[in-house]
């Protein structure tokens, strides 16, 4: 039986699943394959650091070289995150014209349609499916399965951290900062955990959605991106008094001929699946002309599930040597992008607000309102000091161009006697 040589940069988590994952699969690998896979050369930072999964005869170097000019090695496998020196060393392994798994979303995100031509050019596949939502198959999901449908929207909880944080303080009553904690002490959130929390990683995951889904390109640019870091206590458990729950949410639907997309702390409506999505867990909801709305849920993070999808691309990867048909780009779908306009795009809103507790302003406050042309659906008085009210109000539909100018306006207004303090978007059930 014909032996595949297998390279990997980094020797992490996510790579240590992959590299236990060949090991133990070996004879279920190589009977759908027809072929036995060996992990030949692994280039990590530093060699002589204790690993809690066995090496075998697996060469161990830090001279990315070694691993790049080896002309036994036909597939790399890239785990060691980060932008650069890895895009570079991607790079250079396709020009080699050596076939590149990745599950780093951040370079796909950015550099994903370079890479993909280059590899095209040189005949290589360039494979990401663990890139988005850990151990979901949602990309090849999305290429295989959706080719005949129009997809209209893909929404999701891409980001097991916040997922996480947010489960917390809303079921248990705990403070961001304590829920963080916790996220951090079970290993769910970094040290430092910005591009978690600020909501980056799970705007880099709806760019790579969009390009499935829509054949779009966006840019980090193009999306509004809003993370979880003052949610408070007091709008979660007042959310949930309206029937809601809050999740940060990526979304990415068409406007008639026009893309909108954004992250962003939403108030999902109690009783529909994204609401029940909890802890480290992700869910992808597709939602397709013909099919309607189609739910992946599962493990968004995590060694094993994550290694999963990454040996899942090492097989099509195999498959595809030995039926010599690589080359072809894992997502073809393209087309010209256009963003939408604000006042293309309208959702409800709940909005948190403090006021002077004196008379007059709650006409002040509806004046802006009938100002911008919207109005309320629901509003709640949820605390009271001797100076200062608390309000919580739930909008009929509006549209963005509308929202800004109601910040704008309460921005402006005399006093500062009305202060929006949060804005979130409301699903529809």
């Amino acid at each position: 039986m014909k032996e595949i040589q297998i390279g990997m940069m980094g020797l992490g988590t996510v790579g240590s699943g992959v590299l236990k994952m060949i090991q133990d699969n070996e004879d279920k690998i190589s009977n759908i394959t027809g072929c036995r896979l060996h992990v030949k050369t692994i280039v990590v930072h530093n060699t002589s650091k204790h690993r809690n999964v066995s090496l075998n005869d697996t060469y161990l170097t830090s001279n990315f070289d070694e691993l790049l000019n080896d002309p036994d090695i036909p597939i790399v496998v890239e785990v060691m995150g980060g932008i650069h020196p890895t895009n570079e060393r991607i790079s250079a392994l396709l020009k080699k014209g050596k076939h590149v798994v990745t599950a780093n979303k951040d370079l796909i995100a950015t550099n994903g349609p370079a890479l993909s031509q280059l590899a095209s050019r040189h005949g290589c596949d360039l494979m990401y499916e663990a890139s988005v939502a850990g151990g979901i198959p949602i990309l090849r999901t999305i290429a295989n399965s959706f080719p005949a449908d129009k997809i209209v929207e893909v929404k999701g909880i891409v980001n097991g951290t916040t997922n996480y944080i947010l489960t917390k303080m809303s079921q248990d009553g705990v403070s961001y900062a304590a829920a963080l904690k916790k996220a951090q002490d079970l290993g769910f959130a970094e040290t430092d955990p910005t591009n978690d929390v600020a909501g980056f990683d799970a705007a880099y995951k709806m760019i790579i959605l969009s390009q499935f889904s829509f054949g779009t390109r966006l840019t980090i640019d193009d999306l509004h991106i809003e993370g979880i870091q003052n949610i408070s206590r007091e709008d979660i458990q007042q959310a949930a008094a309206f029937g809601y729950t809050i999740k940060l949410v990526g979304i990415s639907r068409l406007v008639g001929d026009k893309v909108f997309a954004d992250v962003a702390p939403v108030l999902v409506p109690n009783g529909t699946p994204l609401a029940t999505v909890n802890n480290e867990r992700n869910a992808v909801m597709v939602t397709g002309q013909a099919v309607g709305d189609v739910l992946f849920y599962g493990p968004g993070a995590g060694g094993l599930p994550t290694a999963n999808s990454v040996l899942s691309d090492i097989i099509s990867v195999t498959k595809n040597l030995v039926l010599h048909t690589t080359g072809h780009l894992f997502n073809n779908y393209q087309q010209e992008f256009k963003s939408a306009a604000p006042e293309d795009v309208a959702y409800r809103y709940y909005l948190s607000l403090t006021m002077r507790d004196v008379p007059g302003e709650m006409m002040r406050l509806a004046k802006v309102f009938a100002d911008i042309g919207a109005g309320f659906l629901q509003i709640v008085q949820t605390s009271a000091t001797a100076k200062q009210a608390r309000l919580a109000v739930v909008t009929h539909k509006m549209n963005q161009r509308q929202l800004a100018q109601l910040k704008a306006a309460l921005d402006q207004n005399s006093n500062n006697s009305i202060s929006l303090l949060a804005a979130y978007k409301v699903l529809p059930n």
